[in-house]
């Protein structure tokens, strides 16, 4: 996508502990009226729909606050199922900072939003990270994934490009809310890298030295 299609206005999907990154690739159960509404309009036109996470996992509030930074993605794929939910699949484009929220008649929410703070994410060259670099952050990944019961195949991650990798660990990583935001703000790969390391040694902290707070 070209910067001048980037569309200023666009429905977003508020998801906790949900973040997706540009250039990866995420399924989507969508079966709240109100998204299935939004999805019906983003095919009849662009495509495009925002994710971004609230800033509390709290259901109780009907409109709760949001981050400041989330991703655009665009559908490739959509299917209905025979009970009226729709599986789509949602391709990452570009990191976008929130400017206002749009009074609107939909039911769904819409941001106005700025993309300049991310344009590099628009660019296809791979970032170029050493595997050396990456083996001791992988090595305690595994482990707090093996130790929260997330089942991963890393010989399949193994295959893709080392920005593929990282992005696709962050998303799937059992980091909290904030942590996850905290990865997809992270500027580029090389940050994102050290900000995993970074929460990585609070983790393995807690499950080396039994300091987890019961």
């Amino acid at each position: 996508m070209k910067k001048e299609d980037l569309p200023i206005n666009i429905p977003v999907f508020p998801l906790s502990n949900f973040i997706i990154f540009p250039k990866t690739t995420v399924p989507l159960n969508i079966f709240e009226p109100r998204y299935i509404d939004m999805i019906n309009d983003s095919m009849k036109s662009n495509k495009i729909i925002g994710m971004i996470q609230p800033q509390s996992s709290s259901y109780q509030k009907v409109q709760p606050e949001l981050h400041k930074v989330g991703c655009i993605g665009k559908i490739t794929s959509f299917r209905e199922t025979d009970d009226g939910r729709y599986l789509i699949e949602l391709k990452g484009v570009i990191r976008f900072k929130s400017v206002e929220e749009l009074d609107t008649l939909t039911k769904y929410r819409i941001l106005h939003v700025d993309y300049s703070d991310y344009i590099q994410d628009l660019d296809n060259k791979k970032e170029d990270l050493k595997f050396s670099d990456l083996e001791l952050i992988f090595k305690d990944l595994k482990s707090l994934f093996e130790k929260k019961g997330f089942i991963i195949n890393w010989k399949a991650l193994e295959k893709q490009s080392l920005d593929e990798t990282i992005n696709a660990l962050s998303m799937a990583s059992p980091f909290s809310l904030e942590e996850k935001q905290v990865l997809l703000e992270a500027q580029n790969l090389d940050i994102r890298k050290n900000k995993i390391a970074e929460i990585l040694k609070t983790y393995t902290h807690d499950i080396y030295e039994n300091n987890t707070i019961q």
